[in-house]
C-alpha cells in the first residue's frame, strides 16, 4: 500500500482477523457513534479548561519532555467520569476478545486523552521494547468531526520496525479505532493543522 492509500474501516469481526493478519486493524464497529460524541466533547472540554499536560518521551526516571519528537498533551482516563467509565467498559470487551481469539494474554488496560494543537506531531517510534512486554497491545481511538485531508494530523502505520515506507494511513475521524502490536508496528502522528483529539491507550500482559 502506498503512503497516499486510506484504510477503509472494517465491519465487526473483520478486525480481529486483520489484527492476526498484519498487526494493525482499523475499525467503526466496536464504540457507539453516541458515546464517541460524548468522548469527543469530554476531552475538548478538558483540553479547554486546562486539565491536559505535556506529555513526553520514556517512563519514570528516563521520562522526558522532548519537542523534537512529540508535542501533544494528555490526560489519563478515569473511572470517575461515566463517559471514560463506559469507554474503559468497551476496551474491556476487546481484551477479552482478543484474548479469546488470538490468545494473547491481555491482563489490563490504561488509557489517556491527546490534545494535538495546531503544529502538533509524534515523530515514528515504537510504543514498547521488542520483549519488554509492558506495552502489548495499542489502541487509538479518534474523536474529530468532519476531518478532511488539509488538517493533517493522520496516523502512518508502518508494517514493521525496519520498514521505511508507510503501509497505511488513517484519517483521525470520529469513530474510528485503531489497534496494533505495540512491539512490532511503529506508528507516526503526521502534523495536524487543527485541534485533534483521540485517546490511546495501551494493553498489558
Amino acid at each position: 500500500m502506498n503512503a497516499l492509500a486510506v484504510s477503509e474501516p472494517l465491519i465487526r469481526g473483520n478486525w480481529i482477523n486483520a489484527l492476526a493478519d498484519t498487526g494493525w486493524a482499523v475499525t467503526h464497529a466496536l464504540v457507539s457513534p453516541e458515546l464517541a460524541v460524548q468522548l469527543r466533547r469530554e476531552a475538548i472540554d478538558l483540553h479547554e479548561n486546562g486539565y491536559l499536560s505535556r506529555a513526553g518521551v520514556g517512563r519514570a526516571e528516563d521520562h522526558a519532555l522532548l519537542s523534537s519528537i512529540r508535542r501533544d498533551k494528555t490526560k489519563w482516563l478515569s473511572r470517575e467520569s461515566a463517559v471514560q467509565a463506559a469507554y474503559l467498559d468497551v476496551m474491556e470487551e476487546v481484551r477479552l476478545a482478543v484474548n479469546s481469539s488470538l490468545f494473547m494474554g491481555l491482563f489490563s488496560y490504561e488509557a489517556h486523552f491527546a490534545a494535538y494543537e495546531p503544529g502538533a506531531f509524534y515523530k515514528r517510534h515504537m510504543d514498547a521494547f521488542k520483549g519488554a512486554r509492558n506495552r502489548v497491545l495499542s489502541s487509538v481511538f479518534y474523536l474529530n468531526e468532519d476531518w478532511l485531508a488539509e488538517d493533517g494530523g493522520a496516523l502512518a502505520i508502518y508494517a514493521d520496525e525496519t520498514s521505511t515506507e508507510i503501509a497505511d494511513v488513517v484519517v483521525p475521524e470520529l469513530g474510528t479505532l485503531v489497534l496494533f502490536l505495540s512491539e512490532d508496528i511503529p506508528p507516526e502522528v503526521l502534523p495536524a493543522n487543527r485541534d485533534r483529539y483521540s485517546i490511546a491507550g495501551w494493553f498489558r500482559v
